[in-house]
């Protein structure tokens, strides 16, 4: 059987032709502190200081959503988790949910917004939930975190999943969540700019990306990100599988649009609405390569500079999910780039 690296199988899986690699990223090379486990991490900065939040459980506060900080990217120190307990509604709206799952981080409206998921393994009756906070900072007098109930929900009646939230406000001002997993792929909703919800009950969500799979087959595609770069708007996207330590196959795609609601088109011209992209993460399966299934990917850009944050599992630690920075080299047409 003939055996492909990650990124030339990445490559025909999706039909996109994968840029070259980029020398390893300096940040990752230089990194220390608590770096793992991080899961589905997503960065914002307040003040001098960036944070990182991702799923799971502090082992150190028992507290839900883990969250980290650094002054300069390299240092990184455990703060521990924001919640207690999955909220009351959670626990009603979605039986058997037991965690928070890929919090996403963003402030408007003069408060910090954190859209989060609640569901259970291989099913989609899941629910967005958000929570807001003043502030960032855990030794600031104002810091707490108010929950504020549902958001979007998804049941078996639905072709979505409801998982993997991302707000994202475009050059009109408009408000939109992007989120989604397997199923028909990856969806958009409005939201109304005051409150961070939908803009309108019952909305019929816009399609933005999806894998083309046979009748019952799986179609794994996950985690959106939605950026604005010049005149256009990138979606990032999670395609195969995490999960699985050094065996996930997870690697990010990347397409852009002029409209924030498609279609996302990959470097080549391919349609993220059937499964393609362009490359922007990928990892070599081979034995030497210690990082791999590079995935659930966010953005960040800071005093001129863009950043990818990601994690990857790490073969050298038994497989532990790792936070991972990359700077985004652009090419000359408006492509992004970034290395492991």
């Amino acid at each position: 059987m003939l055996r492909l690296t990650g990124l030339v199988l990445a490559a025909a899986l999706i039909g996109a032709a994968a840029p070259a690699p980029l020398p390893p990223s300096p940040i990752n090379a230089a990194m220390t502190g608590d770096l793992s486990p991080v899961h589905d991490p997503v960065m914002i900065k307040q003040g001098d200081t960036f944070y990182v939040y991702g799923t799971g459980k502090d082992k150190g506060s028992g507290r839900f959503v883990t969250a980290r900080a650094s002054k300069d990217l390299i240092h990184w120190t455990l703060l521990g988790g924001l919640f207690d307990d999955v909220p009351a509604w959670g626990k009603a709206a979605v039986p058997g949910t037991r965690d928070f799952w890929a919090p996403d981080v963003h402030y408007f409206n003069g408060l910090y917004y954190l859209y989060y998921a609640l569901s259970t393994f291989g099913s989609n009756r899941s629910a967005i939930g958000l929570a807001t906070s003043p502030t960032l900072d855990p030794a600031a007098p104002d810091y707490r975190w108010t929950d504020r109930g549902l958001v979007v929900m998804s049941t078996s009646k639905d072709d979505f999943n409801a998982i993997d939230p991302n707000h994202f406000i475009d050059a009109q001002g408009r408000h939109w969540l992007s989120l989604g997993s397997f199923w028909s792929g990856i969806k958009l909703f409005a939201l109304n700019p005051k409150t961070g919800k939908p803009l309108a009950s019952g909305e019929t969500p816009i399609s933005l990306a999806k894998r083309l799979a046979p009748a019952g087959a799986a179609a794994p595609i996950e985690a959106p990100y939605l950026f604005r770069h010049g005149d256009w708007y990138y979606l990032l996207a999670s395609y195969d599988y995490c999960c699985k330590g050094v065996n996930s196959t997870y690697y990010t795609v990347v397409g852009r649009s002029k409209d924030v609601r498609g279609p996302y088109l990959g470097e080549d011209g391919s349609r993220m609405l059937d499964g393609q992209g362009t490359v922007i993460l990928s990892a070599d399966l081979q034995e030497q390569q210690r990082f791999r299934g590079p995935g659930h990917a966010a953005y960040l850009s800071d005093g001129g500079t863009d950043y990818i944050v990601f994690h990857a599992y790490d073969k050298d630690h038994g497989g532990a999910p790792t936070l991972r920075i990359s700077p985004i080299h652009w090419t000359a047409d408006g492509w992004p780039r970034a290395a492991l």
